[in-house]
């Protein structure tokens, strides 16, 4: 129907359930904006990644200056990984103060969307440091080079426990995109430690060289995994795809079926703000005559309880689609 009464079945909505939430608003066709969600977990995100940031950069000048004395190349690997991990959680650190800012006339829906170019960022940078630590483990195996054991093992181990430390204040979080992403690069430090270790302990107990590059090898392998996943996930967000867990064909059957005086659904797009906060717009066919208000606050409510879909905007008909008609 029109715009206006879309506008008002919004509005009653918003008061109906108590949707008080920072910096939402109602706009024309049915729109619900939920900005303020997930505010409550932005201040530990913040401390959290400002405390791995601070020990993650100190111990980092460490490592990389008892790496090069030692010559151990899986320390000096980690030292670089370090490096770029200071740079990502420096990033997201930036990035989930920044969401925080309410939505403005050049950015609507707020600054949200820079965790998950955060996290897109970080992803490249770990494949780009896979690339490097790759070339050089492969150059180690065909020419080992001697390392000093001894210094490298005890500062391995400081490593760990430094390591451990910045990712468990980082799990403890509300675990969004950005967050995850600066997590898996801790955890890629934590698996580099523990081969820091190992090669370590192989060369000064037996001797053997072989153990440094083989065991960075290894560490590469798990990494890749990760980062391609990091990658993946934030660049479908980023070119608007379908949320994870969210059926277009299933929505379209269920809000057919379960909302009364609707016909039909069509020209559903969904897409994620990040990947907790999915958005849907939609037209719904309903039958002449048929409550307005009463439809769009069935259809919303059916896609927060149903769905855990908060911003939804719903184009209501009582004839054919205008766009059909184009």
């Amino acid at each position: 129907m029109s715009d206006t009464n879309e506008h008002t079945a919004t509005d009653a909505t918003s008061r109906r359930h108590g949707e008080s939430h920072n910096k939402s608003h109602s706009e024309n066709h049915g729109h619900d904006h939920s900005h303020g969600h997930g505010h409550h977990h932005h201040g530990g995100d913040k401390k959290a990644l400002k405390k791995a940031f601070l020990l993650i950069s100190t111990f980092m000048v460490v490592e990389l200056g008892v790496g090069i004395w030692t010559n151990a190349l899986v320390l000096i690997a980690d030292a670089g990984h370090m490096f770029l991990d200071a740079t990502a959680l420096g990033l997201a650190w930036w990035a989930a103060h920044i969401s925080e800012r309410g939505y403005d006339q050049h950015l609507s829906y707020g600054y949200h969307r820079f965790q998950v170019l955060a996290a897109f960022v970080n992803g490249l940078t770990l494949l780009a440091l896979v690339v490097w630590i790759s070339v050089e483990a492969t150059l180690r195996l065909f020419s080992p080079e001697a390392m000093l054991p001894l210094p490298a093992l005890l500062v391995a181990i400081v490593g760990f426990v430094v390591n451990l430390i910045a990712f468990r204040w980082l799990h403890n979080t509300s675990g969004n995109t950005n967050i995850r992403s600066a997590a898996l690069h801790v955890l890629g430090d934590l698996l580099g430690s523990t081969a820091a270790i190992l090669a370590s302990t192989a060369v000064l107990l037996f001797g053997w060289l072989y153990a440094d590059p083989v065991l960075t090898l290894l560490i590469v392998v798990i990494l890749t995994r990760g980062a391609y996943y990091v990658v993946k996930e934030s660049a479908h967000i980023l070119l608007e795809g379908v949320p994870n867990g969210v059926n277009l064909s299933e929505i379209k059957t269920t809000l057919a079926s379960e909302v009364s005086d609707v016909i039909q659904i069509h020209h559903v797009h969904a897409w994620g703000l990040t990947a907790e906060k999915p958005l849907i717009t939609l037209h719904a066919l309903v039958n002449e005559g048929s409550q307005i208000q009463v439809v769009i606050e069935d259809i919303k409510r059916v896609l927060r309880q149903v769905y855990n879909i908060e911003h939804s905007t719903i184009q209501v008909e009582v004839g054919p689609c205008p766009d059909d008609q184009h």
